[in-house]
């Protein structure tokens, strides 16, 4: 039993480190180098970003921190997977800064909300998470029947649109693929695997 446990506990944490790792390659390799927005804090924190620049990474980490009290409140189990989650994606987010890769448009959109879509999707099903709108996706997923992939698709269109004003037509029409293909893998991987 005593076994069992810690098994979980290093699935839970190579998935955190893993999927923190995909995340900071997805947005920093593909999102980046064409101003591409992926959803939810992170969206966010990359609109600040490209604005102000300041590192996404601990745009996101600040801007996490209401949700994470409301974890801490509403289910511990979740809270230390995501304040963990957190910090970890914060991290490879900035540390992988310098790391681009030039590449169409078209083409970075879509790996990149591959990439993005996989990272989330391995991270949620093992109850850890970025701590940003990941988190409200999986408390609505757990209260209501809606598909968590559509959860975080929908909170993450709102979010990419915020960001016409800074970023352009452009930009929101292929944030908005990257969003769709991540929201797609982000589901599969929650649900399927």
């Amino acid at each position: 039993m005593n076994e069992m446990r810690w098994i979980k506990i290093l699935a839970r944490m190579i998935a955190l480190v893993l999927g923190s790792l995909l995340l900071g390659i997805g947005i920093n390799g593909f999102l980046v180098p064409h101003q591409l927005l992926d959803g939810g804090i992170i969206g966010i924190a990359l609109i600040l970003h490209y604005y102000f620049d300041i590192p996404a990474g601990l745009w996101s980490a600040i801007l996490s921190i209401p949700l994470i009290i409301y974890a801490w409140i509403k289910d511990r189990k979740q809270f230390h997977g995501s304040v963990y989650g957190m910090i970890v994606t914060a991290i490879f987010i900035d540390v992988l800064a310098p790391y681009q890769f030039i590449l169409p448009i078209w083409l970075s959109a879509i790996l990149g909300g591959a990439i993005c879509g996989i990272a989330v999707g391995l991270m949620l099903r093992y109850e850890t998470s970025t701590g940003g709108t990941d988190l409200i996706a999986y408390f609505l997923a757990k209260m209501t029947p809606i598909n968590i992939g559509i959860i975080i698709a929908f909170i993450d269109v709102v979010i990419v649109l915020l960001g016409y004003q800074t970023l352009g037509l452009q930009s929101v029409v292929f944030s908005t693929i990257t969003i769709l293909v991540a929201g797609s893998l982000a589901s599969v991987c929650y649900e399927k695997f």
